[in-house]
């Protein structure tokens, strides 16, 4: 093959290569919501023993979700699953709390389960604030509500958390934001200016107040473990469990759970302790 040949064959492979890449970007960008929320549209089968209760949204929407009601004198636990997640996987990861009299409410949220509306940051955060606002209203203030976020679920109640004073937050697998996993996920990709969806925990942690209970297994090569200590480095109040031979299937280890209720017995205050009665 002669020099000039050559020359052609390399620009025609870099011209390719080039066109894929400017094809591909645009594709990427338009399919990101499918691919961070994979919403399934079935109504999943309530969870033994929980009601089902309607969630009002501020922009409209009308929302399923699962209720359990506390003990007396016992918190709320409110549950905020990853994005391929259910009620029933969240029933499951929220066992020990429940075992402990904890009142449990697993949101669902738009888009999931049956839920009308589309799933997106802005709208995950008003289903978030319609839990608190239905729990308000049933004499539960945010001081006697603890946030529980599990994967992409983290972003949320870490939300909740900046917006209100609840009585405690845990991170189980959490990411620091979404634009940094995106941009580990695909190095080649300018991905940070292509991702809608911030979901910025790292910005947002240093400034809430409650206690915040960290957990992330060494094993998980989904988030990697340095997500959750860049956001313990970044709140120094929080307490940060890194836990061997569990990957990114953490939420539901029943080890796990139990070392989120004895820290969680160990920070809430007596007053917090206190849920009501005969809810």
């Amino acid at each position: 093959m002669t020099r000039a040949a050559l020359r052609r064959l390399a620009i025609g492979l870099v011209g390719g290569a080039l066109l894929a890449y400017g094809v591909t970007l645009p594709a990427l960008y338009a399919a990101q919501d499918g691919l961070l929320f994979p919403a399934t549209g079935s109504p999943a089968e309530l969870p033994d023993g929980y009601d089902e209760i309607g969630l009002s949204t501020a922009d409209g929407l009308q929302l399923r979700a699962a209720w359990r009601p506390p003990a007396p004198g016992r918190p709320v636990a409110v549950f905020f699953h990853g994005n391929g997640d259910s009620l029933s996987g969240a029933a499951r990861a929220t066992r020990v709390l429940a075992e402990a009299g904890y009142g449990v409410m697993l949101v669902e949220y738009r888009g999931y389960g049956g839920n009308p509306g589309k799933p997106g940051e802005a709208g995950l955060y008003a289903d978030g604030r319609a839990a608190l606002s239905w729990l308000s209203g049933k004499g539960i203030g945010s001081g006697q509500v603890v946030l529980i976020g599990n994967s992409m679920g983290s972003g949320v109640a870490t939300q909740l958390a900046l917006e209100a004073r609840v009585a405690a937050l845990v991170l189980v697998s959490p990411y620091s934001s979404l634009p940094e996993l995106a941009a580990q996920k695909m190095p080649w990709v300018p991905v940070r200016w292509l991702v809608r969806h911030q979901f910025d925990n790292l910005a947002k942690l240093p400034q809430v107040a409650a206690p915040v209970l960290i957990q992330h297994g060494i094993d998980d090569t989904m988030i990697l473990p340095s997500h959750a200590q860049d956001l313990a480095g970044a709140q120094p109040r929080a307490k940060l469990q890194l836990l061997p031979g569990l990957d990114h299937d953490l939420a539901w280890d029943r080890g796990a759970q139990l070392m989120q209720r004895d820290w969680l017995e160990a920070v809430l205050q007596p007053s917090q302790r206190q849920g009501p009665a005969g809810i």
